[in-house]
This record gives C-alpha cells, sequence and structure tokens, in this order.
C-alpha cells in the first residue's frame, strides 16, 4: 500500500475571505485558489504547496452552519508549526483567544476559535 497523506479539509463559513485571510496570516500559508462552488457558493483555499484548507460558504454568503454544526463531527483541526511562540503571538494580535496550553511527549500546544468558532490546535515539536 502506498503512503497516504491529507491533502485537504473543506469546512463551510460564514466569510471565506477573511477565514483565509486569518491563516495566511497565522501560518504563512497562501491563497491556492477561488471560485464559485457547489450550490451556487464560494470557496477560497488556502495552504502550502501540498496541502490546503477550502474555506466555503453558500449562496449570497449564507453559510450552512445548521448542516454542519461544530464538533458535529468535527472537533478541531490540527496545524503543525516550526514556532508556537510566534504563531501565538500572531493569533493574539488578530484579537484571538488562546487557550488550553499543553506540554506533551514530544510537543506542546495551545488551541483558539476562530471567529466562526471553528477550534484549531496549533502544535509544535520543536
Amino acid at each position: 500500500m502506498t503512503q497516504a497523506k491529507l491533502e485537504h479539509a473543506n469546512i463551510t463559513v460564514s466569510d471565506p475571505e477573511r477565514s483565509a485571510q486569518m491563516v495566511e496570516m497565522l501560518f504563512g500559508w497562501e491563497e491556492r485558489w477561488r471560485g464559485p462552488a457547489r450550490d451556487g457558493g464560494f470557496t477560497v483555499h488556502a495552504g502550502s504547496e501540498t496541502d490546503y484548507i477550502a474555506f466555503y460558504t453558500g449562496p449570497n454568503g449564507r453559510d450552512l452552519t445548521a448542516r454542519y454544526p461544530k464538533g458535529a463531527p468535527l472537533n478541531h483541526i490540527g496545524v503543525l508549526v516550526d514556532d508556537l511562540d510566534e504563531v501565538e503571538k500572531r493569533v493574539l494580535a488578530l484579537g484571538l483567544t488562546p487557550f488550553s496550553h499543553g506540554n506533551y511527549e514530544p510537543g506542546r500546544r495551545f488551541y483558539f476559535l476562530d471567529p466562526d468558532g471553528i477550534e484549531f490546535e496549533v502544535v509544535s515539536y520543536a
């Protein structure tokens, strides 16, 4: 069997441009694509050369949170970074609140909620 790698996740948000700009600022990612999406919606892809998050919203900017509520089944999105302290400074600069800091073998982590209440875990093994 070949080695598998997660290529992307597609999540529903209220403002795909805001969400993409957030991960670009926090993680140094870049916008990969933007355009029309299913059911008359709109999507912005932001990430690295090999993986990304697709930020989707429904027609006319309407999000579909009623169909995809937080935690059913998504708990959080984990992002691996080299410099945890630097990313935490960026999270704070965006007015977001880091919480649940933890050290565990083999790394460190903290969490934050984006403006839509989507939980991100930021982890570093450095």
